[in-house]
């Protein structure tokens, strides 16, 4: 993920009003508790959005969460299969898988910490005399009770993990050609011939645009079996959607724009049949503020999205968060002082900014292109280079 501006892990004591309360009230409590969420995080440049996400992502890595980072300059955003398969890379689920084999193995009255490592548990019961057909019935009894009764899982996506987590306890057997392969289909490779999967008895359906959110939810439960708190998924530079530039690696159409718009619309429908998971989006404000591109140009959208209702005080529940009403709000002359200190504490090579700086900083975020963190750092390279 590309950084924002330079210095971002100093750059914390305004912003910590907003991620403080979303550890808080998201992270350790609503999310953890099997609710979802999406939010969308704007501003003008500078005024850290990259920095935000890579904050929350931190603290929800110490919540114990999955975290998946990217940007949507290296994804397609207008085929949520695409997401999908980002989020599904991220993820490493067989570390998941083997958590719920110890469930499995917690259940049927064994702890996976006395079987010796490297050996699997099907050669553990045998080696003491219980790989006996009424035991090995019994494993299968737990694998479907676990994965193809859980109502959060689709059903292939069920029996792809139940195949794979019998992988892991040696029974019932699967070849690492077979593992593979349904790890491939997991993952939305397209390569994979469904007739390979049909002579494993498993007749699963490609996933497409049209059933990735439904994955996504049962890849978000697999994630909880596997012990985490849920799945933070943090998506930066949305903007790309209207860029111009003849720079970018990927350039979207009119219908590729609103492909995506629709998918987030469709996202944001679903988000209440998904459990542990939540969604964060940024992008510049320039997306907001284009009427014949941006998000106000697809009202199915935008009628989903708008706060109605705005106060005079930052409301640190709404859904689409102003990083630079945020500022005006929190970033006083004394939290930008201590913003430099903490930096120059950093960056022996630069000082502090004095009082008179702090205030015009200020002064110049009021009717500036450019948001508070970011003009810190300008005028701290400036009084480096007056020194």
């Amino acid at each position: 993920m590309k950084p924002e501006f330079n210095g971002t892990a100093q750059l914390t004591c305004g912003i910590r009003f907003l991620t403080d309360f979303w550890q808080e009230k998201y992270l350790q409590e609503y999310i953890r508790d099997g609710g979802s969420k999406i939010k969308f995080v704007t501003g003008r440049q500078g005024s850290g959005k990259t920095h935000f996400l890579q904050l929350m992502t931190n603290l929800a890595q110490k919540e114990h969460y999955k975290t998946v980072q990217f940007s949507a300059r290296d994804v397609w955003m207008h085929d949520f299969r695409e997401i999908y398969i980002e989020i599904f890379n991220q993820c490493d689920i067989m570390e998941c898988l083997e958590a719920a084999s110890h469930y499995l193995i917690r259940e049927m009255g064994f702890d996976h910490q006395e079987i010796p490592q490297g050996m699997r548990f099907i050669d553990y019961l045998s080696q003491n005399g219980m790989g006996d057909a009424i035991t090995k019935r019994e494993i299968r009894a737990q694998l479907k009770q676990i994965f193809l009764e859980n109502p959060m899982l689709d059903n292939n996506f069920a029996l792809a993990c139940s195949m794979l987590t019998g992988s892991i306890l040696g029974y019932p057997v699967l070849e690492e050609q077979n593992k593979e392969l349904l790890l491939a289909w997991l993952g939305g490779d397209r390569t994979v011939k469904l007739s390979q999967l049909r002579a494993m008895d498993f007749y699963p359906s490609r996933i497409t645009k049209y059933n990735a959110r439904h994955m996504l939810r049962s890849l978000a439960e697999i994630i909880r079996m596997g012990g985490y708190s849920g799945l933070l998924i943090a998506i930066d530079d949305l903007e790309i959607l209207i860029s111009r530039s003849s720079l970018e690696p990927i350039h979207y159409t009119k219908m590729k724009r609103e492909d995506t718009y629709e998918s987030i619309r469709q996202l944001i429908d679903d988000i209440d049949s998904m459990k542990n998971i939540m969604f964060v989006y940024a992008f510049d404000r320039k997306l907001m503020d284009d009427e014949n591109a941006g998000l106000k140009s697809y009202q199915a959208l935008w009628m989903r999205i708008q706060n109605e209702i705005v106060g005079e005080r930052f409301n640190r529940f709404a859904d689409m968060v102003d990083l630079d009403r945020l500022a005006a709000q929190e970033y006083t002359p004394e939290v930008i002082l201590a913003m430099s200190e903490s930096i120059a504490e950093q960056q022996k090579s630069v000082r502090t900014l004095d009082q008179e700086a702090a205030e015009e900083i200020v002064r110049q975020a009021r009717t500036g292109a450019v948001g508070i963190p970011q003009l810190i750092q300008i005028a701290m390279q400036e009084v480096k280079t007056d020194v």
